[in-house]
C-alpha cells in the first residue's frame, strides 16, 4: 500500500491512498474512488508530477469530466455524518461562560477543536487552542471545516453569515431566541454557499465515537448502528440511551432544531441519514407544530430504504399555544400529535407512543 499526503494551500489538502486494486484521493472535501488500474496509474503519477494548487484542481476537473464512469466521486462536505474524527472544528463565542464549558467537554469527548473565535481577543490561547478575531482568520490558519456557535442571539445570525462567507462546510449554531427576522435573512444568505446549516436553537451533532459538536452528553452514544433526527435536545439523548440499552447502539445523531426557521430539516435529516451505510435504522423524533414529520414521512414513503420510528411529543398540548421551542405550536389540522402520529403510520413509520419504547421497537425491526 503506498500512502502520500500533502499540503497545496493552507485550507486544502490532499491525501492519497493506492493498493494494487483502486487509489482513493481526498481533496478539497471530495473523495474520490477509481477502481480501474491503468486510469489509477496514469492519474496517480499524473498528479505526483503537479506542485501548485491550480495544477491539482484542474488536473480533477479534468479526470472528474473524462472518466466519469469509471470514477466514484463523494461529497465530503455532504457525508451523512457530518462530523467525523477529521472534522477540524472552530468555536465561535470561545471564550464565554458557554463556549468555555462545552469546547472543553467536546475536547474531552475526542473531537477535533483546532481553536476559536472571539472578536477582540485574537493572538491569545484559550483550552490550549489558539483564539482568532475572526473566521476567515481561523479557517485561513487552521483549515477548519466545521463551526459550532455560542453566539449571544442578537449577534447569531451574522455568526453563521460569518461562518458560510468564510467556507465552514458545517455550521452547528446552539443559541436559541435568535430573531426570527434575522434568521430569514441568514438562511437566503448562506444559500449562495457550499454549506449545510444545523439549528439553530439545537442540541448539534454527535457521530459516536469519533466527534461531538454540540452540548449533548457523550457519555450516552455508543457506537452502533441507528441513526438519530430529533427536534428535541432532551429526548435525543433519551432515545439514545434507549437504542444503546437495546444493543444497537449510535452512528449519528443530529439535532435540528426547534425554531421556526432551522437550516436541515427533517426530511433533509432523514436523507442524510438514509444514505449513510453504516446506519441501518433510523429514529425521527418530532413534534406538534409545523410539517417537517409530515414532510419527512411522505419521502420515506417513497424513497425510504432502513426501518424508521417514531416518535411525536406534545400529545396533550391545547390548540394554539406554544409548548418549550418556538415551533412547537398547533395552527392546522396536521400540527396535532395525533395527525402527525397518524400521517407517519400510513407512511410505514413505526410510531411508539412513549420515548421509552423507542430503543425496543428498533430492536425489533433490526433483528
Amino acid at each position: 500500500m503506498l500512502n502520500h499526503a500533502k499540503t497545496i494551500k493552507p485550507d486544502y489538502f490532499i491525501y492519497t491512498k493506492a493498493t494494487a486494486t483502486n487509489i482513493d484521493i481526498y481533496f478539497n472535501l471530495e473523495h474520490i474512488k477509481i477502481e480501474n488500474l491503468q486510469l489509477f496509474l496514469i492519474i496517480y503519477l499524473y498528479f505526483h508530477l503537479r506542485k501548485t494548487f491550480s495544477c491539482f484542481s484542474l488536473s480533477l476537473t479534468i479526470v472528474k469530466s473524462i472518466f466519469a464512469p469509471l470514477i466514484k466521486v463523494e461529497n465530503l462536505a455532504n457525508m451523512s455524518v457530518l462530523v467525523n474524527k477529521e472534522s477540524k472544528v472552530i468555536v465561535q463565542g470561545f471564550t464565554g461562560s458557554e463556549g468555555t464549558f462545552h469546547a472543553g467537554q467536546m475536547i474531552e469527548f475526542g473531537t477535533n477543536v483546532v481553536g476559536g473565535v472571539t472578536p477582540g481577543k485574537g493572538g491569545q490561547t484559550h483550552l490550549d487552542k489558539p483564539v482568532f478575531n475572526t473566521v476567515q482568520e481561523a479557517v485561513d490558519k487552521t483549515a477548519a471545516d466545521v463551526s459550532i456557535i455560542f453566539v449571544p442571539p442578537a449577534f447569531a445570525a451574522d455568526a453563521i453569515m460569518e461562518a458560510a462567507n468564510a467556507g465552514i462546510k458545517v455550521i452547528i449554531c446552539i443559541t436559541e431566541g435568535i430573531p426570527v427576522n434575522d434568521m430569514v435573512i441568514a438562511k437566503e444568505y448562506i444559500s449562495a454557499y457550499d454549506t449545510r446549516l444545523i439549528g439553530p436553537n439545537c442540541p448539534g451533532v454527535i457521530t459516536a465515537g469519533e466527534a461531538k459538536v454540540g452540548i449533548m452528553p457523550g457519555f450516552v452514544f455508543q457506537k452502533g448502528t441507528v441513526g438519530i433526527v430529533s427536534k428535541s435536545g432532551t429526548l435525543t439523548y433519551e432515545a439514545a440511551d434507549q437504542v444503546v440499552k437495546a444493543g444497537l447502539g449510535i452512528t449519528t445523531a443530529i439535532g435540528i432544531g426547534g425554531d421556526p426557521i432551522i437550516g436541515t430539516t427533517t426530511q433533509e435529516a432523514v436523507e442524510l441519514l438514509m444514505n449513510d451505510p453504516e446506519t441501518k435504522g433510523i429514529v425521527m423524533i418530532g413534534e406538534i407544530g409545523g410539517n417537517l414529520e409530515a414532510n419527512a414521512a411522505r419521502w420515506i414513503k417513497e424513497h425510504g430504504t432502513k426501518p424508521v420510528v417514531g416518535f411525536i411529543a406534545g400529545e396533550t398540548a391545547p390548540a394554539g399555544r406554544t409548548m418549550g421551542h418556538a415551533g412547537a405550536i398547533v395552527g392546522g389540522d396536521e400540527d396535532t400529535a395525533q395527525a402527525k402520529k397518524a400521517i407517519l403510520r400510513e407512511c410505514g413509520v413505526h410510531v411508539v407512543d412513549s420515548p421509552a419504547k423507542i430503543g425496543e421497537k428498533m430492536a425489533e425491526l433490526l433483528k
